[in-house]
């Protein structure tokens, strides 16, 4: 049982499949995992702290590797874990961590906005309005499998 993919759908996996690996490559120039960049990465672009959660939904990694990262992270100094409500966590930069951020993660969120502003406004909009269109379709989908 085989169903055929449009070279349209081909040519948008090729293309999210090259952004990730962009991200992989600037993870590596910028001397970080894909892991510890993704926490960063949320991390920064929630403040300066965020749930435990918030990191997992995401990123999309398991919370196991979330863990593994956090803790090689906390080992070096650059993030702490508090509680928060209940049992939650809540993880935040220390003084290295933003140094660090700013170094790497902040640099490529300037990148990324370098990027999307030279767009016109229309464009930027209805990438935005057919990305979540997208991403909201396939969502209900994987809840009927």
């Amino acid at each position: 049982m085989s169903t055929q993919m449009s070279a349209e759908m081909k040519r948008f996996n090729n293309l999210t499949s090259e952004i990730n690996g962009a991200y992989h490559d600037a993870a590596l120039k910028l001397g970080l995992t894909d892991s510890a960049m993704a926490i960063l990465y949320v991390i920064c672009t929630a403040g300066e702290k965020c749930l435990l959660g918030d990191i997992t939904q995401m990123t999309g990694i398991s919370k196991q590797t979330i863990n593994s990262a956090l803790r090689k992270l906390e080992g070096e100094g650059l993030v702490a874990t508090e509680a928060a409500d209940g049992r939650k966590k809540m993880v935040r930069l220390t003084q290295a961590g933003k140094a660090l951020a700013n170094r790497t993660v902040l640099k490529l969120v300037a990148m990324e906005n370098d990027i999307f502003s030279s767009w016109k406004k229309d464009d930027r909009l209805m990438y935005l309005a057919l990305t979540q269109q997208f991403l909201c379709a396939f969502k209900e989908k994987i809840q009927e499998l």
